[in-house]
Parts: C-alpha cells; sequence; structure tokens
C-alpha cells in the first residue's frame, strides 16, 4: 500500500520524478502528476483507467502562472478569480500551446483552478510547477474525501498519499467555462449559480453533451452497490425488513428501519455539512455489503443543486418515489 504522510518535501520530490501523488484538497483528494510531463500524465489515466477523451483540470499556486497554461482571460474570469479563489472553482479557458494535448483531451480550452487547502498550496510552491489532479479513485467510482479513501482504493498504485484530513467540502469544485463570451456552468458544486452571478451578472447552464470539462459524463461518482434515490424516505422503506438496503438520509431517520442500517448526512438539515458527509456516507454504506442503497434525494436550494446532480449520475437509472417500484 502507498506510504501516508504529511512531508510536502517527499511528495514534492516524487511529483518531480515523474510519479504520481494523492493531493488533499478542499474538495475531494487527487491523484495529482506534473502537468507538463506527458509520460506522467499518462500514467494517470492508466491508474484511474479513465477515458482519453476526458480532461484534466491543472492546479495552480498563484495567478502568476496563468500565462504559462491560459492564453487569454475574459474580465469575468478575472473577477470570479477575484472573488473566489483559492477555493472551489474551476475556469475553463483558452490554452497555450505548451499545454500536452492529454491534459485538455485535444481541445483548444484547458481547465484551471487554485485549490484552497493549505498542504497542497505549499507543495504547488514548492514544485513551482502546475499539477494535473482528477480525484484520486478509479474513473466513474465515488470521489475520496479521506486518506484512507484514497489508499482502499489506488494505494497499491502509487507512492504517497499526502493526508490533509477530511475535506472541508467533499464535492467537486464547480466549473465554469465562456463560450462565446457567455460564463457557463458546466458542473454543479460548492460555490452556487447564484454566489456567482452576484459576481458577474448572469450565468448559463451548458445543455450539450459534449464534454468540455471533468464530471460532465452520464454515469458518475457511483458506488459498486446498486443506488437508488427517493423523493419519499418513509414510503420507500415501508417494506424494507430484511436487513439489506443501506438508507442515506439527509436530516432525519426512517421510521421503520434499525438505525444502524442508516447514515445522516446532516442532523441539522446544513446542505453544506450533508455536502462534506456525502461520499463518506456512499463509501461506507458501499463496503458494508447491502443488496442496495437507498438516499433521500437532497433540497434543491444552494449546494443542494449540486448534490443531487450528483446523485443523479450516480444512481442506477431508476429514481423512485414509493415503496412499491423499489426492488427490494
Amino acid at each position: 500500500m502507498a506510504r501516508i504522510g504529511k512531508d510536502i518535501s517527499t511528495a514534492a520530490r516524487l511529483l518531480l520524478e515523474g510519479q504520481l501523488v494523492a493531493i488533499p484538497t478542499e474538495t475531494v483528494y487527487g491523484l495529482a502528476a506534473n502537468a507538463l510531463n506527458v509520460a506522467a500524465v499518462s500514467h494517470i489515466f492508466e491508474v484511474k483507467k479513465r477515458p482519453a477523451t476526458n480532461p484534466l483540470i491543472v492546479h495552480l499556486a498563484s495567478v502568476a502562472q496563468l500565462s504559462d497554461y491560459v492564453a487569454s482571460m475574459p474580465d469575468a474570469a478575472w473577477q470570479l478569480i477575484k472573488a473566489f479563489c483559492p477555493g472551489p472553482l474551476t475556469l475553463v479557458l483558452p490554452r497555450t500551446q505548451i499545454v500536452p494535448d492529454i491534459i485538455t483531451a485535444g481541445g483548444n480550452t484547458v481547465a484551471i483552478r487554485f485549490p484552497k487547502h493549505p498542504l497542497t498550496r505549499a507543495l504547488l510552491r514548492e514544485t513551482g510547477v502546475g499539477l494535473a489532479a482528477p480525484s484520486a479513485n478509479p474513473y466513474g467510482y465515488i470521489s475520496p474525501t479521506n486518506a484512507h479513501h484514497v489508499n482502499r482504493m489506488l494505494g497499491n498504485h502509487i507512492p504517497y498519499i499526502l493526508d490533509g484530513g477530511p475535506c472541508t467540502y467533499g464535492i467537486e469544485s464547480t466549473i465554469i467555462g465562456f463560450p462565446n463570451d457567455k460564463p457557463t456552468i458546466y458542473r454543479a458544486g460548492s460555490i452556487t449559480r447564484r454566489q456567482i452571478e452576484e459576481v458577474i451578472g448572469t450565468v448559463y447552464q451548458y445543455q450539450g453533451h459534449e464534454i468540455h470539462s471533468p464530471g460532465m459524463s452520464a454515469g458518475h461518482y457511483s458506488p459498486t452497490t446498486p443506488l437508488y434515490i427517493t423523493t419519499n424516505i418513509q414510503a420507500a422503506t415501508a417494506d424494507a425488513t430484511d436487513g439489506d438496503t443501506g438508507i442515506i438520509c439527509h436530516s432525519a431517520y426512517a421510521p421503520n428501519i434499525p438505525q444502524h442500517h442508516q447514515i445522516i448526512l446532516s442532523h441539522n438539515a446544513d446542505l453544506p455539512t450533508a455536502a462534506r458527509n456525502l461520499y463518506a456516507a456512499l463509501h461506507e454504506m458501499d463496503h458494508r455489503g447491502y443488496k442496495r442503497i437507498l438516499i433521500e434525494q437532497l433540497p434543491t436550494t444552494g449546494v443542494g443543486e449540486a448534490l443531487n446532480d450528483r446523485l443523479k449520475r450516480a444512481a442506477t437509472p431508476h429514481i423512485t418515489t414509493s415503496s412499491h417500484n423499489l426492488p427490494l
């Protein structure tokens, strides 16, 4: 298994040698490589079994590095950087020629973000290079939010995990691009549409099917155990008496299921807390041996939009509203 520790010098040395290191961010843990080392970046795709058509995010320490990777910046991008960076925001911008095609899936844009986690910011400063870092998990599986998740999934494939503790936000960054000079959300995240619009005005939601950034695949973030979403947790669990179903609730236990078969995301119905706990709950349920996982659809306000987007992509293609169409 990988070594786990907080040694930034070790992590930096391995990255500059062309190896992979798992790194903490405020969103989820990433599987990092020197973004300008094509062989190292190729290894990310091999370890994750990630399609080459799915681009990567480049993580930077400061805006001083932008000119190396980004050919031009719309004014709205500068406004968003000032308002939200470092933090859980990714910007899709015109690339320079130095950016390898493998990073952008051959496209003309590159996804850039400035992570907020202090260990990773220190690591970026020490390496002096941008780090390509998708989530540190097998492609399509639940993203990791602590070092133990990473080690369990990828520990046999990487030498080191930089342990920064549990992730603060718990879901991936908001991704926004600027096609035809229109600010457009490609992936919802912890920074909400309303927050963005308070800074730059009207923001559009991407409606197409082309993959312009990470996180746009129809199926993603999925446990191995079949996952079902319900809009009525009480009705959907009315006949669930065999102990083969794990239940994830927003803020209150389902009344007719033993509590040891349930996980509450936020006892005070706080959506940011639910976001921080969501992937950990899915990891836990996926390793308990249930035949199925049932999760309550979350409120659609604020970060709830991003959470429900993740659940929709993660779920077995069924939305259940009662016990009668849940395969219990």
